[in-house]
Order: structure tokens, then sequence, then C-alpha cells
């Protein structure tokens, strides 16, 4: 297979035209004729699959990063099958509605010369025709209709995009009922979801529930070892130059702060009885019970004085915000059309914002809109520069997964989260790529235009994420009769009416080795050392140069995760190449820390001034003097 196997499938003849076949021109030819070239890592995935196939396996598990092209890769595995004859039908299975109409454009637009892709729904009474067959688990399952209306033998080929939630709970007997080949896609890691003691009383830690949700995937896809058929990280697109990281800016503001810490904000208010009480009001919350018009308020003017501005008309980036609830979602929406009336007189007419939470007539539509930039109009600022003129979409839930947008600008996370899953998709809508010239219809603006093409992405994180390192908070107690506040009975709800201000902000420019949750590779090696009984007893026994020759030829390089010296230094981040030995002694426990080349220079002028002062008064002493300054003036 070449990189051009769905490109043959689009144009079949591309090579003999002209636009191909002049170089000055070829760029343009494959943009307008949209031409779909498989990526080296995609080929990859597929050859891995053909040799699984090869080996007797008929299930299978691509994880690939958002923004890495799994549609299209799944297209090709769809086009290997057909075109080979092992498979007469495939049905691709998908978790949400609008996710049908995106899997069945996406087919369209690179399989249609030879094969039709239909929504079942739509098709219910001509599926049959059709070799690609697009639905929702749900619709199978509403009243076991996959066993009333289905064969098992319909379907050779069974797909399941986002595999940990299209196949979880009761969708698994539709995935199972169907006799054939089985792919599952996704771009969530087990390895995100590290082990959670759930077994201590009172315990229920929703990540414990992910993680054996996403364990059970890994078995589903006969990926027993917990190692998917192929794997393609955020962070080995970052590093190949197919994908983005984001520019965190975390801001906090007092009242946030105090939400985030042990004690929670203390609520101190007299009862019913005339009993004096205290109500504490964590993170979780925030917008449920707790609720503060202030941050709100502050949230939004932060979200804007540090949001990215569209790099052709100078507004403010197309942006997601991720709202606790959609009471919430409505509160926010309105508060920032009316911020950007004040700092846009005249360009908007409270169409800045849009809430798009199910509650909304016609939500789904809107979040199609935003991505074909008409979203209630397209060109507010320039007219020959189709945008959507809603810049922000607030939203809950809607927008977290599959939502293909890649003129995404901000990421705005207004609620804390929970669940590592969700953080991956959530800053998955803005790891892509985009050159925004490609919709500026005015030749001699394009000269102009600085830095077209998105290579950084700003996530305002005004909430601290669950999953992020846990910090040290100043512990803050604020009363009604400090702070302002009405509370309305005890376990009951709180309205904060006090002032409000940011407590902190940091920026923090992700490099290429990404966030903490995208550097699990560290932990996994280590969790598979331990796990090795000849590297722990060698270990035991002191027996280094055994070790490090057996983890060199049995662990590193292998094709299961490809382990490799330079990656776990990269992974640990330190400012200094470590050793081999130092990395399985941290492993191991031998030594707390990893030391940083200023530590270890410090150490050696201590040692090196040691042997200078047991050397005084013996011969030779002052040439060691002499060699400790030579030293610290190297130094």
């Amino acid at each position: 297979m070449e990189k051009d196997f769905i490109v043959r499938t689009q144009r079949p003849n591309y090579k003999s035209e002209a636009g191909w076949r002049n170089e000055a021109e070829r760029p343009a030819y494959i943009q307008a004729n949209k031409l779909r070239f498989l990526r080296p890592y995609q080929l990859k995935a597929i050859h891995r699959l053909q040799a699984a196939v090869g080996d007797g396996k008929d299930r299978f598990l691509f994880e690939m990063a958002t923004g890495t092209g799994k549609t299209l890769t799944a297209a090709a595995v769809i086009k290997l099958f057909l075109r080979s004859g092992n498979v007469r039908r495939v049905l691709f299975l998908v978790d949400r509605l609008e996710l049908e109409d995106q899997a069945k454009k996406a087919f369209a637009a690179v399989l249609a010369a030879d094969y039709q892709t239909v929504i079942y729904k739509e098709n219910r009474d001509d599926w049959r025709r059709a070799e690609i067959v697009v639905t929702t688990v749900q619709s199978l399952l509403f009243n076991n209709k996959y066993q009333k209306l289905f064969s098992p033998t319909d379907f050779d080929l069974v797909i399941s995009d986002e595999a940990h939630r299209s196949i979880g709970g009761n969708a698994r007997a539709v995935f199972d009922y169907f006799i054939g080949y089985k792919l599952g896609l996704t771009a969530t890691p087990r390895d995100y979801l590290r082990r959670f003691d759930s077994s201590k009383p009172g315990t229920r830690d929703p990540r414990e529930a992910e993680r054996r949700l996403l364990l059970d995937t890994y078995r589903t896809f006969g990926c027993e070892n917990s190692q998917p058929t192929f794997r393609y990280s955020l962070l080995d697109g970052v590093k190949e130059g197919f994908l983005i990281n984001p520019t965190v800016v975390d801001a906090r503001t007092e009242v946030t702060t105090t939400l985030l810490s042990e004690e929670g904000f203390v609520v101190s208010f007299t009862d019913d009885t005339g009993e004096d009480q205290q109500q504490a009001y964590k993170q979780r919350e925030f917008e449920k019970r707790f609720f503060a018009d202030t941050t709100n308020q502050l949230l939004c003017k932060t979200f804007l004085e540090n949001a990215m501005r569209d790099p052709v008309s100078g507004e403010i980036g197309k942006s997601i915000i991720f709202a606790v609830s959609q009471n919430h979602a409505a509160k926010l929406a309105q508060i920032l059309n009316q911020m950007a009336d004040r700092m846009f007189p005249g360009k908007y007419q409270s169409d800045f914002a849009v809430q798009v939470t199910s509650q909304i007539p016609d939500a789904q539509q809107f979040t199609i809109n935003f991505t074909n930039n008409n979203l209630l109009g397209s060109g507010n600022f320039i007219a020959s520069y189709k945008t959507s003129k809603a810049r922000i979409c607030v939203t809950v839930g809607m927008m977290t997964t599959g939502y293909d947008c890649t003129d995404i600008l901000n990421i705005g996370l207004f609620r804390p989260i929970f669940s590592p899953t969700d953080f991956i998709q959530i800053k998955g809508r803005g790891t892509r790529k985009h050159d925004f010239r490609e919709v500026l219809f005015d030749d001699t603006l394009k000269e102009d235009v600085p830095q077209p093409i998105k290579d950084c992405l700003q996530a305002l994180r005004l909430l601290r994420h669950a999953t992020s390192r846990k910090v040290q908070l100043r512990r803050l107690k604020l009363h009604p009769a400090r702070a302002g506040g009405e509370a309305r009975g005890m376990g009951g709800t709180y309205e904060h009416l006090g002032a409000d201000i940011i407590a902190s902000m940091r920026v923090e420019e992700i490099t290429a080795e990404g966030m903490k949750i995208d550097r699990m590779f560290y932990e996994r090696f280590e969790d598979v050392i331990r796990a090795n009984d000849t590297v722990a007893s060698a270990v035991e026994a002191g027996q280094w140069d055994r070790v490090i020759d057996y983890v060199n030829r049995e662990v590193f390089d292998k094709p299961e995760e490809y382990y490799t010296l330079d990656k776990l230094r990269k992974a640990a981040a330190v400012d200094r190449r470590l050793t081999l030995r130092e990395i399985l002694e941290k492993v191991f426990g031998l030594i707390p820390r990893f030391k940083s080349k200023d530590e270890l220079l410090e150490e050696e002028f201590s040692s090196s001034r040691h042997r200078a002062r047991t050397a005084l008064g013996h011969p030779g002493h002052q040439d060691l003097l002499q060699g400790v300054r030579h030293q610290q003036s190297r130094a």
C-alpha cells in the first residue's frame, strides 16, 4: 500500500493531469481537488493491521490522538477489506447523532467513486445497497433492533469510533452480535488512567471506573496485554509537526482558589433554630450549589483579555468554552455578549457568544455552522474573509468528542474536569493546524497576514482540572460578614454577593514533551520494569551490568511500545542526560528523584572543599586547593 491509496479512488488518473505534473502547481492542485494522501504513521497503522490479520487475528485497536486522521485511516482500512473481497459490507458505529453525518461526509469525500455510504436511519429500507452503513449504537439498541432487523452476517467488518464510549455498557451486545472483523478507534490511551484505590470505604473516584472501562475495551479488541494494534500519541504528532501543543493560561480567583482548597469555601450562618452553623463548598459545587456572579464576570473578562486573536481580522479567535451546566452556559453567553458590545461597539448584537447545549433548538446545526464559518453569519470584520460571526460557543458536553473545527484558537475551561478522558478530548478540539489564508478571498491581503498558520492554541484553565498535579493553595475562609452572601439552609445553596479578584495567573508554554497528562510514557515504563521479575531480581542482587544489558536487549525498541533511552530522558524532563542506571535506580526507589545539573555541581564543589580541608597540613594540599578554585572558576 502506498500513500496515494485513497487518492487513487478520489481521482484515479491524477498523475497524468497537468496540475499534478507541474510541481509548481501541485500544492494548489491537491488543495483544489481535496486529495487525501496517507501520512507515514497512517500507513504504519494499516501495515500493523495487515500483519495482525496474517497472524490470524480478527480484532484490532488503533489508539490515535485527536487530529491525526482516525477517520481517514478507517477509510483506508475499509477500502482495503472491500477491495480484497474479505468484506462485503461495513458497519461504522458512533455514539452521538451529530457524528453520523460527519462520518458519512468524511467517507463520501474519499470513497464515493467506488463505494456508497449511507446513514441507517435515513435508509432503513435500502441500506443493503450500500457498502458502508453509519449509525449510532443507541439506534440499534432501541427495542433490540439489531437482533430483529439484522443478521449476524450482515456486516463483515464493524468499526467502533471512540470505542471506549460506543461499545460501553449494553452497547457491547451490538458490537458482539455481528460476526467478522472488529476495529476499534480511540483517542484516549488507557495509560492516562493510573490505578486508583477504590477499595477504601466511601471512595468513589470516577477515574477508577474509567480505567476499568478502558481496560475492558482493550480486552474486547484482543489487546490482552493492554497494547493496541497501533499507537500514535499527541506527543508523536507534535514532534513530527502534524499537531500543536497549547499555551496554558492558569488563572485563579480568590473564590475559585478557596473552592479548590482542602477546607473549601466556608460559610458561617445562623440556622432557623438560632444555632451557628458552617457549610463548606468545594469545586464540584461551583454553579451547582455555590453561585457567584462576580466570579463569572471575572472569568469572562480574564478569558477575553487573554484570548488569542484571529490573525486575519484581529477579532477574538474562534473559541469553545466549557461550562458546568446549561444554566451556567446561558449566564456565560449573556456576560460575554455584554462585554463584546463594549469591546467592539456596533460589531455584535448579542451574537458574539452562543449557547450550544441540548436545550437549545438547532444546537447541533450550530456546531456544524461554527465549523463551516457561518454561525449567525460570517465575515463580520472583513467582507472577503469567511469566518463565523459568532466567535464563542459556550457548551457543556456537546462539543467534547469527535467535533472537528481546525480553526479553533481558544479553549476555556470554566468548569473543573474530573475525567482524564474528557480532558484529553476537550484539549483535542484545538490541536489541529490550520492556515487561515485558505478562506481569505482577497489575495492582496494575504501578504499582510501575520503567522497565518495556527501553531499555538490558547487554553485558558480558569478552573483547575482535577487531573493535574496537586498544588499547595492558599487557605482562605470567607464568611458572609466579610465577603457578602446569602446562605439558603444547611446543605443548600449559597450565593456569593461579594467581590472577587484574580489571586494568581500563570502562563505556561507547553513544550514538545506535552502537559503532565501527556507524559505518562515514563510511568508506563516504570510499571513494565517493576513487573519484570528478571530485572527486579538482578537489581536486588546489584548486578547492574546484567540489568542494563537485559533492558537494552529485551525491553528497548520493541514494536509494542518502542521504549528508548532517549524517549525516557525526554519524558523525565531533567536538564541533563540521564544514564539508564539512574533511571532504573529511580524506578526501584533506590534514589528519591533525579538531581538537576546545578545540584550535582554543588555536590561536587562541596565534596572538593571537604577533600581540600582534610588535605591541609599534608604535602600537595596547595595543589588540591588550586584544583578546587579552577573548578569553581569554570562553573
